[in-house]
């Protein structure tokens, strides 16, 4: 007799004591264990329920298949053809689900464009109907109030014009002499480029392949260490750097020592700028605030503005060319156009694109009519400051974008991320060269032309300093410095007056300098 579960001739067999069934033990043992229950009748069974057979040795009989050479070689074949059926019917089934695929793609993208139609065509009914309720008279009874407000509310705003009766500040707007100013210093700067040459007094290739590590400067706190911005003010050779440690701090390269700390802020303070040639400090921090300090006789910085109109960290702030104005950037997803001498916010600009993404860098191009901003969402955007319309935007990059700068022949902006370096043809407004030198673990925390344009240093695990082609050439590189991720990953890198020095802040809190051994005064480190 034949196994009820197998089919073929038990060489262990049991039967069952309630339904007279004959199993295969090693078959029935493990069905009972998994199930507990007879597999032809559905009952519940144990092991007690089965007893064993006493036969004779059994032995099974070859197959004729086996007995020959032409017997095999048929029975080969047979499982030969049945592989190649299998087979073909795999890749049918492939073949159909591939294009199940496409056609749900295609689908999927046709119902974003529905999707897409349908809020712009929402955005457009939202502000007709705005404009209709602007257009209907208000009651009489509704205005009487609103007037009452105004008055009782209203005191400070006809003090100084800038609190609406709401209670919140009023924007100004960039005003039509603010934009003729902007024009007019792009127009000059314009003209300055095209007779500008590379100054004779730029540092050569070869000087900067002989960059060395001329000093290191610890100069924030240990409790939270970490430089997070630096910039250099040329004309006084003045460093200044943004800490972790909430404070900013303005540092004499030329004499070793700390010029000023600017302490105020209450979280790490994300950029710092010098402007008005060096009398202004302007820092941001992730305490959503931004401070504007100016300098005093003795060599301190006062705080004169503390500004509060974004609702999130502000990750960045550029000083516009004029140096009257300056930009900030924040998470908030706006940026903010203020005025320097007065630090009056006179636009605040919200991408109305939908996304929710927030700002994580910022700069001017050299112009100032353009701005370039990064994003969170490794998108990098660029505005018109006149009309503050995003122009243009470039996708591409892995990761918030960390670091934008533009060229000095405005040509080039360069962009960091996670997945490295991405250099853009803004005549052309496309991406033509990349460069990835670290693992994926290890994101790009810093770019930056030289003023002259001549060099692009980046940042990440190690610096490196490569020289600055055209669009077809190839961008070599010159120079890496020293692997510093062993004390803390390397967050900024500036150029010095004619790319005679390179100052780097990283996270363990150092402010260091590479430069030509023979232009160091000796200064010893600290």
């Amino acid at each position: 007799m034949n196994c009820s579960i197998s089919g073929e001739v038990p060489e262990e067999p049991v039967v069952s004591k309630s339904s007279g069934l004959l199993f295969e033990k090693r078959l029935i043992e493990r069905h009972i264990s998994d199930f507990g229950k007879c597999p032809v009748t559905g009952e519940p069974m144990t092991m007690d329920d089965i007893v064993p057979v006493k036969t004779g040795k059994i032995v099974k009989p070859r197959p004729m298949q086996t007995a020959s050479i032409p017997g095999m070689l048929g029975m080969f074949q047979i499982e030969w053809d049945g592989l190649m059926l299998s087979n073909f019917a795999l890749e049918q089934q492939l073949h159909t689900a591939r294009q199940e695929l496409s056609h749900a793609l295609y689908q999927h993208d046709a119902a974003c464009r529905v999707i897409a139609r349908l809020k712009k065509e929402r955005d457009e009914a939202r502000e007709l109907l705005a404009q209709a309720e602007r257009q209907i008279p208000m009651p009489v009874a509704a205005q009487d109030t609103v007037n009452a407000a105004a008055l009782s509310n209203g005191k400070r705003a006809i003090e100084d014009g800038e609190m609406g009766p709401d209670g919140k500040r009023v924007r100004q707007g960039i005003s039509n002499s603010i934009i003729s100013e902007l024009t007019d210093c792009n127009a000059a700067l314009s003209q300055q480029r095209k007779k500008r040459q590379i100054p004779s007094t730029l540092a050569p290739i070869d000087a900067v392949e002989r960059y060395t590590q001329l000093t290191v400067n610890p100069l924030h706190k240990t409790n939270k260490p970490g430089i997070l911005s630096t910039d250099i003010l040329y004309s006084k050779d003045l460093i200044a750097t943004a800490g972790a440690d909430s404070n900013a701090v303005v540092f004499d390269r030329s004499s070793g020592q700390v010029v000023s700390t600017l302490s105020g802020h209450s979280k790490k303070v994300t950029s710092v700028k010098f402007a008005a040639e060096g009398e202004l400090v302007v820092t941001s921090s992730a305490d959503k605030t931004v401070r504007v300090w100016r300098g005093s006789e003795g060599g301190d910085f006062d705080c004169r503005h503390i500004l509060k109109d974004h609702t999130a960290e502000v990750q960045a702030v550029t000083v516009h060319a004029t140096n009257n104005y300056f930009v900030t950037a924040s998470l908030d997803n706006t940026w903010c156009f203020y005025e320097l001498s007065s630090g009056l916010c006179l636009t605040q600009v919200e991408d109305t694109s939908g996304s929710a993404e927030g700002y994580t860098s910022a700069a001017f191009h050299p112009d100032g009519l353009i701005l370039g901003t990064g994003t969170s969402g490794a998108v990098v955007k660029i505005w018109d400051v006149k009309s503050q319309s995003n122009v243009a935007r470039f996708d591409g990059h892995v990761g918030a974008v960390t670091a934008i700068s533009f060229s000095e022949n405005g040509y080039f902006l360069a962009t960091a991320a996670q997945d490295g370096v991405k250099l853009w043809d803004l005549r052309r407004l496309k991406n033509f060269r990349t460069f990835s030198p670290y693992d994926e673990n290890t994101p790009t925390q810093s770019v930056e032309f030289d003023h002259s344009g001549s060099y692009l240093a980046l940042g990440g695990s190690d610096i490196r300093v490569y020289q600055v082609a055209n669009v077809k050439s190839e961008w070599n590189c010159i120079k890496t410095l020293p692997d510093l991720s062993g004390t803390g990953k390397i967050t900024s890198v500036k150029f010095g007056p004619d790319a005679k020095y390179v100052a780097v802040g990283s996270m363990d809190r150092n402010l260091r300098v590479f430069g030509l051994p023979e232009e160091h005064d000796d200064q010893s480190e600290t």
